[in-house]
């Protein structure tokens, strides 16, 4: 075999056919994942995806906030429980796909080696330059040190509360001055002041060995290179003189007991005393010698000089485009890769990276290298890169965006496709009804989207994101004045035209490394044409120089070297613009406008409202061509609110006038339960309509213990309270409004209250069952729809059934695996039995338990199973749909030559006018039918029936009463004799 044919082979054997998601963490380990394995196979999973897998923050419930990356996280087990895991999985013919989170390290704690190294020799550190810090401030107080924002009030006032102390590890020889959890590493220069101080507590009497065993070694201390130095040999000798230094003095305390009570009175002396503010001016002198400076936790939005995950000051991001940041942080999962214990790897938040593409290029490189495969072909004209591992992106893709041709990547992470199919099960003709219906309500809280997402752009600018937004102006106007035809625009002008491009951006980010391409261009022309028209300010042209800045192109006769500057600008706007959006529109603007939630998930757009079938066709068709190993998901650890509950919530799109009359009396029966608060009526409406469109879409069926009632009512209150704080109109994270938020949760605990009395939940109930009945209608066609797309469908853990989770932590909760079990069982009873009919009638009667749902998930991934190889080469077809109810069809097919996949399910059930508690089948669908390229005999996975297509001499026509005579989705297969072309 050559080794082309090798690396396709195996780049072929690992794509997955269908992949499930855990969320790992200190309640569900290595071991629990295992137990789950066999059920998995099972129902037809080939691979488990499970987060982040190496060493995070203890505690941590996501493993995003990786400390080590050299280890794998012990909360989760030991690497004996990861090899029974791979081996467990390999013994089901299974394999396993990993989260890994090159972008950022969780810092300012205990726990990451590398960060605490930096603490403690600055820029000189053998980590300086992994993390994105600016060591260059034009702030004296930052030159040199990097910004910890730990402190819960003013660096004095915490300071002589006595709550920073010089501490002394004696087993180490180290000094750290301790914040609560907090542990700052001291410089180990300064070790030679404070090791000489420690010696002057000696008395005459005790011995002069001791005392000059100090005093030596705070010579041999204060002989360090500064902390600030550039010279490489310097900077080397230092950390490896600090470390001989350190391990001498934790001996001679060993050697000499007599040491460590010097250096505990000289802690007590300079540790000082609360009430005495002269005290404490030794320790203070101390800490101000530091690599870091101590501050306020609210100052960090302004002065942060280092580069964060959004604007979490404990996430620090890592400069990834370094071959030794990669090297390092990639040495155990590549070896996870070489030994064949992971096939692939999901890829958190490349946006944040400098150059992703050519991070993808090396790990697909890197990849081939550790397995002895050809050295990987990159992107060229019409042709993809060569990937020998699986590796898909966790990005948000807009409709006018493409997916980066040079990317090494079989695609992302499905939130397109989420929001894809979402489109499709809801009725875009209701947009402007349920628009008005909202804004009645709300009155003058309703704002439209894209001027909403605007505002929460720049609230973020003007927030937690200010002081990048500084920086960036700061080096903006020292590119205007290397060139006297752009000299005098002035600061302020510039950062108010680069605020304006940054809200204007319709995308998160370019990826402009040396050159735009033609995409990036498209989208910096776009935000510059529409920051230019929404502008008020006096002098445009400050637009036409950042046109110019952020495509490289100096005016003619600049000065040698200023494009390259322009383009390092640019390069590094890139990383900017995507936490603007991502706070801006995700994390604020989709907790405001509340017409109808369900559209407002991970890279959704509310004005997106609705897709038709056919552009659904044009969309999968695409994608089929370009990305067809893309993952498919429909609900992620990320949702605000999964598959399910937005389902349901569609239905409102389908009874706009009942919802409109529902909300209405709803709210007039709870207006007494509000409560006044700053002068004005709360909660406020547009979080009232909020909450009834959460109850509505995760109001569990069926009655409810009181113990049932207050823990749901808890979780709505867990998630009104987080779209409140990230809406930050009235309360936020940043600056709660403890008042508001005890009307909210009051009012949320009232309305859900276990009495005879409560009229509205006894009212909403009643009205939720019909909400419910369709939503569950809804969810078997995006079941069976997703699980035989082109691509790799994934299932988020649980939802293979129904499930009716909110925004995180709540979509976490403990899975029921022995209820799935039970389903499994069930499911193969069903289908061992000759005549299907009577068991899918009983599943659909109680469609709501999850059990109709589970059935299509599972029948599904049999046949996608059985026609595996078909599928891998298979062409996507739309069929068309004829006859008095065709809007309500999606129909489409998969299929080579001769073999057909084809698949049917139903859309806007309650646009049928079925009612609530019967199936859309049968009789009711009349003359509908789908036009087939000829006659076929037709098998259907889902329910077991065979069809025979009555023909002419060209084509076939598949009767949706005979094919959905028993279930509202089917799933055929069949063959045929070769026909000629198709679209």
């Amino acid at each position: 075999m050559s080794n082309g044919s090798r690396a396709a082979q195996l780049q072929q054997a690992k794509v997955p056919l269908a992949t499930y998601r855990v969320q790992l963490h200190s309640q569900f380990h290595f071991t629990d994942a295992m137990d789950i394995v066999p059920y998995l196979a099972g129902l037809g999973i080939t691979h488990l995806y499970i987060s982040p897998p190496l060493r995070a923050r203890a505690g941590s419930q996501h493993g995003y906030d990786v400390v080590d990356h050299g280890t794998l996280n012990p909360e989760l087990g030991t690497r004996e429980d990861f090899d029974r895991l791979v081996a467990c999985l390999h013994a089901h013919q299974m394999g396993l796909l990993i989260d890994i989170v090159p972008n950022h390290m969780g810092v300012l704690s205990d726990d990451n080696a590398w960060w605490l190294d930096i603490l403690e020799n600055g820029a000189a550190s053998a980590y300086a330059g992994f993390f994105d810090i600016d060591w260059r401030s034009a702030d004296p107080a930052l030159t040199g040190k990097v910004l910890l924002p730990i402190l819960g009030d003013q660096y004095g006032i915490v300071l002589e509360r006595g709550e920073l102390q010089l501490g002394f590890d004696a087993a180490h020889g180290s000094f750290s001055v301790h914040y609560y959890a907090h542990r700052l590493p001291i410089d180990p220069l300064c070790y030679g002041a404070l090791l000489r101080e420690a010696a002057r507590q000696f008395n005459t009497f005790s011995g002069d060995a001791a005392q000059d065993v100090l005093m030596r070694l705070a010579t041999q201390f204060e002989q360090l290179p500064h902390h600030t130095t550039a010279d490489s040999s310097e900077r080397l000798r230092r950390q490896t003189d600090k470390t001989h230094l350190k391990a001498a003095l934790a001996t001679a305390l060993r050697e000499q007991p007599a040491l460590a009570g010097a250096i505990d009175r000289m802690l007590g002396q300079i540790n000082g005393t609360p009430g005495e503010r002269k005290s404490f001016d030794r320790l203070s002198n101390l800490i101000d010698a530091q690599a870091y400076r101590l501050a306020y936790w609210r100052i960090a939005s302004d002065e942060i000089n280092y580069r964060r995950f959004f604007d979490v000051n404990e996430l620090a991001a890592l400069r990834m485009e370094r071959d030794e940041v990669f090297e390092a942080t990639h040495k155990l999962v590549l070896d996870l890769l070489a030994c064949g214990a992971v096939d692939g790897l999901r890829v958190d938040h490349p946006d944040g990276m400098a150059d992703p593409a050519g991070y993808f290029a090396r790990l697909q490189q890197r990849y081939a290298e550790v397995c002895g495969l050809p050295a990987p072909a990159p992107a060229s004209a019409g042709r993809p890169p060569d990937m020998p591992l699986y590796v898909v992106a966790e990005k948000i893709v807009a409709l006018s965006e493409e997916v980066p041709a040079e990317w090494a990547v079989h695609g992302t992470t499905g939130y397109r496709f989420a929001n894809l199919i979402n489109g499709l099960l809801l009725d875009g003709d209701a947009k402007n009804r349920l628009d008005r219906a909202w804004r009645a309500f709300v009155r003058d809280e309703a704002e439209d989207f894209e001027t909403l997402a605007r505002q929460c752009k720049h609230v973020v600018m003007d927030s937690s994101l200010a002081g990048e937004l500084t920086l960036l102006s700061v080096n903006l106007l020292r590119l205007a004045r290397e060139d006297r035809r752009t000299r005098d625009f002035t600061f302020n002008s510039l950062r108010q035209a680069l605020s304006e491009v940054v809200a204007s951006f319709p995308v998160y980010r370019t990826y402009i490394v040396d050159t735009p391409s033609r995409q990036d261009r498209k989208f910096i022309n776009w935000a510059i044409g529409s920051a230019r028209r929404r502008s008020v300010a006096g002098d445009a042209s400050a637009f036409d120089f950042l046109h110019r800045v952020l495509l490289g192109a100096p005016p003619a006769g600049a000065s040698p070297g200023l494009g390259e500057r322009y383009r390092a600008f640019a390069r590094r706007l890139q990383q900017y613009t995507a936490p603007v959006t991502a706070k801006g529109v995700e994390d604020t603007a989709l907790y405001r406008h509340h017409r109808l939630v369900s559209v407002n998930d991970v890279g959704g757009d509310p004005d997106v409202f609705g897709i038709s079938v056919a552009n659904f066709h044009a969309v999968v068709l695409d994608r089929s061509l370009k990305l067809p190993h893309t993952m498919l998901a429909t609900s992620t650890h990320d949702a605000k609110r999964v598959e399910d509950v937005r389902m349901r919530i569609n239905v409102i799109s389908e009874m706009p006038a009942a919802w409109r009359l529902g909300v209405r009396r709803w709210s007039r029966m709870n207006r007494s339960h509000k409560r006044i608060v700053n002068g004005q009526r709360a909660p406020t409406r547009n979080d009232e309509y909020l909450l009834y469109q959460l109850i509505v879409g995760s109001l569990p069926a069926g009655e409810l213990s009181d113990d049932e009632l207050l823990a749901y009512a808890r979780r709505i209150e867990q998630a009104m309270l987080k779209s409140a704080r990230e809406s930050k109109i009235i309360t936020s994270w940043m600056s709660p409004n403890p008042l508001y938020e005890a009307a909210l949760t009051s009012f949320v605990h009232i309305l859900l209250q276990a009495r005879d009395s409560n009229l509205f939940l006894s009212d909403i109930r009643r009205s939720t069952s019909v909400f419910a009945w369709h939503g569950a209608m809804n969810s078997l066609s995006l079941a069976v729809v997703k699980t035989l797309s082109p691509g790799v469908p994934d299932f988020y853990q649980g939802h293979e059934a129904m499930e009716f989770s909110l925004v995180d932590p709540d979509n976490r909760r403990p899975v029921d695996y022995d209820l799935r079990r039970g389903m499994l069982a069930e499911a193969q009873t069903i289908a061992a039995l000759p005549d299907q009919s009577a068991a899918l009638q009983a599943l659909l009667r109680e469609a709501q338990d999850g059990r109709a749902k589970f059935w299509t998930v599972w029948r599904s991934l049999q046949l996608r199973r059985e026609h595996a190889d078909m599928l891998r080469h298979s062409r996507y077809v739309a069929l068309e749909v004829r006859g008095q109810y065709a809007r309500n069809v999606i129909a489409f097919a998969r299929h080579t030559d001769t073999q057909w996949l084809i698949v049917v399910a139903t859309r806007l059930s309650a646009s049928l006018g079925v009612p609530a508690g019967e199936a859309p089948v049968g009789s009711i669908w009349g003359d509908t039918h789908i036009i087939l390229p000829a006659a076929m005999q037709l098998v259907d996975t889902i329910s077991g029936q065979r069809h025979a297509c009555a023909s002419d001499s060209t084509a076939g026509n598949l009767l949706l009463a005979e094919v959905l005579r028993h279930f509202p989705v089917a799933a055929l297969s069949g063959s045929i004799e070769p026909f000629g072309t198709d679209t």
